[in-house]
């Protein structure tokens, strides 16, 4: 999926009519700071809820930051990050959402949990505040929506999205509707996304909807032939990037993605399905916990340094490392 300069532009989208649309947001890690951005940008005031006063400050920095990348590389203004970061709101007060015509929650798990308590907890908070008509929305990836919908008054009310990173040059949004969702609350979903400059894609009461489905037994399956030594990192990528017009291979998704959040997606895939297309590689597992987690760690199925990535020698089996002897 390319990047292009309109994707940064304001010019289309604040022009569009928002209708006093007002978004809340509760969890700002990488991937809420990545939602804020986009609906911002699109012209929609978002206030967000976070933990504390120093979570708020790191989430603004690094939305910040974001943006001053953008005003980089693809010819974004400084006055537009001033109107981006202008209409972005943070509190620890779930009170501020009141008057949000849609919450979405982001918030960011340390591991999959079955039955999702925290979630619940925090859908239960927003209906607290907002009004009958808000939309309450989770952007869980491998959980069915109903499961959290069960603990409102208005489970009607209740979506799944999955925002797909980079969220602002991702073209569509997955929607996931459970069996209580109602065709209002679908009708409402699909304006907003349209508002957001996004298309949809629909799916049917699924864990892990369609992208993290099928992006997880590749990524497992490109782990078994490294191990198996098939074939190289670089050799099983390029064959995905080239052989089959992928953007990245399975390796740089990886490495994209996380393999701490990779490793939530299986966990909840397997717990759901029991298919051991799911189940977390054995090399993901023992890389996730030496802490190559990717990009983000600097080292993962590469290394990656000042913006490039760069391959590594020796075997799988030591990740790269040089082989200690007893």
């Amino acid at each position: 999926m390319s990047e292009k300069l309109e994707d940064y532009a304001l010019s289309k989208s604040v022009k569009k009519q928002t209708g006093g649309t007002k978004a809340g947001l509760v969890g700002c890690g990488s991937m809420g700071q990545e939602i804020a951005i986009l609906i911002s940008k699109s012209g929609i005031e978002l206030v967000f809820v976070e933990v504390s006063e120093d979570r708020i400050a790191n989430a603004i920095k690094k939305m910040e930051e974001q943006i001053d990348n953008a005003i980089s590389h693809w010819g974004l203004t400084s006055s537009d990050k001033r109107a981006i970061m202008s209409r972005i709101k943070g509190t620890t007060d779930y009170k501020d959402l009141a008057d949000c015509n849609i919450v979405i929650e982001a918030i960011n798990t340390k591991k999959w949990v079955p039955n999702q308590p925290t979630r619940k907890e925090v859908f239960q908070q927003i209906e607290k505040v907002v009004s009958d008509d808000c939309l309450i929305v989770s952007n869980a990836s491998t959980i069915v929506i109903s499961d959290l919908a069960v603990v409102l008054h208005k489970p009607c009310r209740a979506v799944g999205v999955h925002f797909i990173s980079p969220v602002l040059t991702t073209k569509i949004i997955e929607v996931n509707r459970c069996i209580n969702t109602s065709d209002e609350a679908i009708a409402s979903i699909r304006r907003f996304i349209r508002m957001i400059g996004k298309d949809i894609i629909k799916v049917y009461g699924s864990p892990g909807n369609i992208s993290t489905r099928l992006i997880v037994p590749m990524i497992n399956e490109a782990c078994d032939l490294l191990m198996e030594g098939v074939s190289t990192v670089e050799d099983i990528d390029k064959t995905m990037k080239i052989g089959y017009g992928m953007l990245r291979g399975p390796f740089s998704m990886a490495d994209r993605i996380g393999l701490d959040k990779l490793t939530k997606w299986m966990e909840g895939l397997y717990n759901e399905y029991g298919d051991t297309r799911y189940k977390t590689s054995p090399l993901i597992r023992r890389m996730v916990r030496a802490g190559m987690l990717g990009r983000k760690t600097g080292e993962g199925f590469y290394y990656y340094e000042n913006g490039h990535k760069l391959p590594k020698s020796g075997s799988v089996f030591n990740l790269g490392h040089e082989q200690k002897l007893f």
